[in-house]
């Protein structure tokens, strides 16, 4: 209840924090390399039971530590969070990657902490459970010059902005309804952007069936439909529903009532791209989150994503397009994704993602909006149709890879071409991954890539601005799962740096043989 009271109210002096935010923002290069203490919370702060059918999803706060290369900039100091404490030798990688500083330099400048809960609770709760954690914090930190940094913006992120006295640089928990499948809809709606024919939201599984019924009867031609939670995760919420074994029930073979019955048992039969679960469980979740019925969109088609940043002041950036790569049941799922997407279409990206941005702005979002599209090529016209999905207004899959070319190259994405430039006026490009995943991978500890890493030469070489970042690395030991951004001056070098890792990894973790490791492990003193 006390929780339940501070969420109240925490809304006015959320608000307080969140105009300091506005008064000190000039720039965004400024804000970026100004004077600062930042506070990172790493918690993944969705629905929890949605977020357990991802494997090793408790590592996924490490996903942030691309932070740790803020460190670059001398002034700045950084506060990071975990559930559990982090491997030394994962810190002691990230901070080697920093250029023109100091290994020790930036030690000093980072204060890990931990709440030692393996709990599946979020991170946020944890530390508002813990009072003198909280305290530790708050004297760790200047406020005059701090600020907090989340994955995603939830009621428990404001709490704790508020318990520290920081302002969160994220939106108002309030704004979340826009990054939700149906306000997504709403938003495309309204910026003139188009997507798939699909249903209000609803709230239980009868009114689920009548929906997709009136959706199948304004399209009789559509194959197959997909069903998506309000507030699924990483496409784990959505399930497939195949519409070509029920001609029996289409539209002029059957009544209304006929046809809502029969999709109402037919839901059992859906295709989930969560590989655990069951209508049971799914249908349970309709109360709770919502659900909403979309076309499927058929044809030759890519999965591409535009990524920005609305600053405090309400100004729209466009930071990156991604082709991204899918996979589940369906190909729902993000596995990964190519930086830049295709040239064909991504100045056209571009542009999309302007248009929801300011539609997004004038509602008060800040920071971190992607927006994923579905393209379809048609070859009499040689034109790409773009269909837009969802709205993420959280720091998604994309976010860490194009954050980490960013820091480690202190480049620039260029508008007019939708390419990034170094500083050597070099055109990057990269391939990246969070599930990089085989079974032969598990019970690999972080020393054990660490010297797979240096035995292959796998690592990123700063005189080149080519090679693999990892990351995820707290994942690889019991779940075998590793996630990488391999940096290629060209999309081919980045792919042929990204096939090198996953061969050198293959190679090295052949089944009974661990003869090379354990004499690499000698020889480097292990």
């Amino acid at each position: 209840m006390e929780l339940l009271n501070l969420a109240v109210d925490s809304v006015e002096p959320f608000q307080k924090l969140q105009n300091e935010l506005r008064d000190r923002w000039r720039t965004v290069e400024h804000f970026d390399t100004s004077e600062a203490d930042i506070i990172v919370i790493p918690s993944i702060s969705v629905d929890q039971r949605e977020l357990l059918k991802i494997e090793g999803f408790h590592h996924y706060e490490e996903r942030l530590l691309f932070s740790l290369i803020r460190l670059r900039n001398p002034r700045t100091r950084l506060v990071y969070i975990t559930s559990q404490p982090l491997h030394p030798s994962v810190i002691d990688y990230y901070l080697q990657l920093l250029p023109g500083i100091p290994f020790s330099h930036a030690r000093d400048r980072l204060l890990l902490l931990s709440t030692y809960d393996s709990s599946i609770r979020p991170l946020s709760q944890k530390i508002l459970d813990r009072p003198r954690l909280l305290e530790r914090i708050r004297q760790a930190v200047n406020p005059d010059r701090a600020y907090m940094i989340c994955y995603n913006s939830t009621s428990l992120e404001r709490d704790l902005a508020v318990q520290l006295g920081v302002p969160l640089f994220a939106l108002d928990p309030r704004l979340l309804i826009w990054g939700t499948k149906s306000g997504s809809r709403q938003i495309f709606a309204e910026s003139g952007v188009p997507f798939p024919d699909g249903s209000l939201l609803v709230w239980d599984a009868k009114d689920l069936a009548v929906a997709t019924a009136e959706l199948w009867e304004r399209q009789p031609t559509l194959k197959r439909i997909v069903i998506k939670l309000n507030e699924g995760f990483s496409g784990e919420g959505n399930a497939l529903l195949d519409l070509r074994p029920l001609e029996n029930i289409s539209p002029g073979s059957a009544t209304h009532q006929e046809r809502v019955a029969s999709l109402l048992d037919r839901f059992h039969e859906l295709r989930f791209e969560a590989k655990s679960e069951n209508w049971e469980n799914y249908s349970s979740r309709i109360p709770e989150l919502g659900a909403i019925a979309e076309a499927f969109i058929e044809g030759e088609k890519r999965s591409p994503s535009v990524q920005g940043r609305i600053t405090p002041l309400g100004e729209v950036e466009i930071l990156s397009t991604h082709d991204q790569i899918l996979g589940g049941a369906s190909g729902q799922i993000y596995l990964g994704c190519r930086f830049p997407a295709n040239e064909s279409y991504r100045i056209r990206l571009q542009d999309l993602g302007l248009r929801v941005g300011k539609s997004l702005a004038e509602k008060g979002v800040i920071e971190r909006f992607g927006v994923d599209f579905v393209t379809v090529y048609h070859s009499d016209t040689k034109r790409w149709d773009f269909q837009a999905i969802e709205i993420n207004l959280r720091k998604g899959g994309t976010t860490h890879p194009f954050m980490t070319l960013k820091f480690l190259t202190n480049g620039r994405y260029d508008l007019s071409s939708g390419l990034f430039y170094s500083q050597q006026g070099r055109a990057k490009y990269y391939m990246a991954t969070d599930n990089l995943q085989k079974e032969q991978y598990r019970g690999l500890l972080p020393n054990d890539l660490m010297d797979i890493i240096a035995h292959h030469q796998l690592h990123f070489d700063t005189s080149t601005e080519t090679g693999t970042v990892f990351h995820l690395m707290g994942c690889l030991s019991e779940f075998g799962k590793l996630g990488l951004t391999s940096i290629g001056n060209s999309p081919q070098q980045a792919e042929d740096i990204y096939r090198r890792v996953v061969k050198a990894i293959d190679e090295e973790t052949i089944p009974g043989d661990t003869t090379h490791i354990v004499s690499m492990r000698w020889n480097s003193g292990y």
